[in-house]
């Protein structure tokens, strides 16, 4: 009488273990950038996803119209506005498809549809190829931002400063913002951001518009052989891929949304994404194509770059840029820094501490800032990042994820729609990356290391 046997100590500690292991498990969940807050309003999402949209892709979307032709271009941008906010809306819908879990990750996402390790060999890769590129390209385009307020505000004579100092002076920033802990925290460094995506866009067409058609505008084909139109064309595709790359996050974005059976969180998730859907169309169509109808086929391949008056208000706008990519360079960074912090803390056994956050995030700063320095062919970038990682991740794995989990009726609408979408990202991912790469090694004959 009062003795415990063998198997009930047993189960005791047993039920302890699990408790203490479930506690720690906590302990990391809520120290982990994605999975530390979960308060945010849907305005939150439709900010968040307009900073993650709408970046350095919108200011090159002239020159890939220029490369792509009045109807191929139009055509490509609406359908890739269409195709996009499809996707993302099955992104939205598949956050809490299992009732009780939510795939807070977009590689959370790909395991259940791919299984464990088979969906983090293909999202993984694809994700930080994705954002680890944005980071360095809008350390790229910073810095060049910088550049050119530079040159437009110190009149003659005036030192000529390297490139490489403007993205250093660019990438301080991120060395402070980066320490901010989670999504909810950078909501006002993301909200900044995404008024002065609107205000830049606004800018760009607006002074175009004041600028006038060009005397000598032509909008044929700018390259002089039918190789050169077709590797551009390719490589136009790439550009506009790349302004079409809020998905990574998206998932990400919506994990701090609170959620309950009564009121899942994808309902003001999806209210912020038509918002900021919205915003996305009021910035890309009329940069676009007042850029193209006013400078033709010799746009740069920053809108920016073609304007050079008032000074006062390309000044303006390219400082919009700086602005809003120091936002978007966070709102990629947060994921990767949430990927490399899981796996010291889970699978390394390090201590969640705030040294090791302090490491890891400076050391990836320092590292895009470095790649950014050494190779800042823009354009190229776009091309060759917008093909090889961005169609895949934004235009088609969310219907191949969707097809594998909801699998609709052979030949029923989502069984074709999703197809259509496969088919057209695919050709993308084919199709850009030819011309991106071909692109930067033109860049790269005349270009000196560290100028």
């Amino acid at each position: 009488m009062g003795t415990q046997g063998p198997e009930t100590t047993d189960q005791n500690y047993n039920r302890a273990t699990s408790e203490e292991q479930s506690a720690k498990q906590k302990a990391i969940d809520d120290w982990l950038p994605i999975t530390s807050s979960r308060n945010a309003k849907w305005w939150y999402s439709a900010f968040h996803n307009v900073t993650a949209m709408v970046g350095a892709g919108v200011l090159s979307l002239p020159y890939a119209m220029a490369q792509l032709g009045w109807g191929p271009g139009v055509a490509i941008l609406i359908l890739s506005w269409i195709i996009t906010l499809y996707t993302l809306w099955q992104m939205v819908e598949m956050h809490e498809m299992v009732p009780g879990k939510r795939f807070d990750r977009y590689h959370e996402l790909g395991q259940q549809a791919f299984g464990e390790k088979l969906g983090l060999y293909i999202v993984v890769p694809q994700q930080l190829i994705v954002e680890v590129g944005v980071c360095i390209v809008y350390m790229v385009t910073g810095g060049k931002s910088l550049h050119k307020v530079h040159e437009l505000l110190c009149k003659e004579p005036c030192k000529e400063i390297k490139l490489s100092y403007f993205i250093m002076i660019f990438a301080s920033v991120h060395f402070v913002l980066s320490h901010l802990p989670n999504f909810n925290s950078i909501a006002g460094v993301s909200l900044a951001a995404a008024v002065m995506s609107l205000s830049y866009s606004t800018i760009a067409w607006s002074a175009s518009v004041r600028k006038g058609v060009q005397p000598d505008v032509a909008y044929g084909y700018k390259a002089k052989t039918a190789a050169g139109t077709v590797f551009n064309f390719f490589s136009a595709l790439g550009d506009v891929a790349f302004a079409y790359a809020g998905h990574n996050v998206v998932l990400e974005i919506q994990a701090t949304i609170p959620s309950t059976p009564e009121k899942p969180s994808k309902g003001p998730m999806w209210r912020g994404v038509v918002v900021a859907y919205i915003v996305v169309a009021l910035c890309y169509f009329p940069v676009a194509l007042i850029g193209y109808w006013m400078f033709g086929n010799k746009v740069e391949d920053n809108i920016l770059l073609s304007l050079e008056k008032p000074t006062w208000l390309i000044v303006m706008a390219n400082f919009f840029v700086v602005v809003h990519v120091i936002g978007s360079y966070q709102i990629y960074a947060m994921p990767v820094f949430d990927m490399i912090e899981t796996l010291l803390v889970k699978k390394l056994n390090f201590s969640p501490t705030r040294l090791l956050r302090f490491v890891v995030r400076n050391l990836y700063v320092a590292c895009t800032m470095f790649i950014g320095i050494t190779f800042p062919f823009f354009g190229g970038l776009l091309g060759f990042f917008g093909g090889f990682a961005f169609a895949p991740t934004t235009y088609f794995l969310p219907c191949i994820i969707w097809l594998a989990i909801y699998k609709p009726r052979k030949y029923s609408l989502s069984w074709c729609t999703n197809w259509i979408c496969i088919v057209l990202g695919l050709c993308l991912m084919i199709l850009s990356p030819i011309g991106g790469l071909r692109q930067i090694i033109l860049q790269a004959k005349d270009y000196k290391f560290y100028s």
